[in-house]
């Protein structure tokens, strides 16, 4: 049987009004520091986003979401913060901030299998039954 290792995650959200703290949840970041493990999974509800904030720049919002994912995986297409180490990473994806893209608290468990486990999550708390 797999050793079980612990794993904090954050939930992405997008919110388009930060002065009404309104949000859509978008995806889901998962850090394994004993599997060296990071990876973002992001889905994004347009129909949804645009019934919250009608007026959203989803193109603007989609590119920003993208490169969560750059960022995970480290190297140049990650950017500057793509040079760091993946805990540092981690750390400055979950980074509070008052922008229209912000993450959930930094939640933990375990698990056998870290890509499966962000699977679960994107499913659990992003996507909708009737999507999948």
């Amino acid at each position: 049987m797999p050793t079980l290792a612990s794993y904090d995650y954050a939930v992405i959200r997008v919110v388009p009004r930060v002065e009404r703290d309104e949000f859509l949840n978008a995806g889901v970041i998962l850090f394994c520091r004993t599997r060296r493990y990071l990876d973002a999974r992001i889905w994004l509800d347009r129909h949804r986003l645009l019934m919250l904030a009608p007026d959203s720049d989803l193109e603007e919002i989609e590119q920003h979401l993208t490169h969560i994912p750059l960022i995970c995986a480290g190297g140049a297409t990650g950017g500057p913060i793509g040079a760091l180490t993946l805990s540092e990473r981690f750390h400055w994806l979950v980074a509070p901030r008052s922008t229209v893209i912000q993450t959930s608290m930094v939640h933990c468990g375990l698990t056998n299998d870290p890509a499966a486990t962000l699977d679960r999550l994107l499913c659990r708390l992003v996507q909708h039954p009737r999507q999948i």
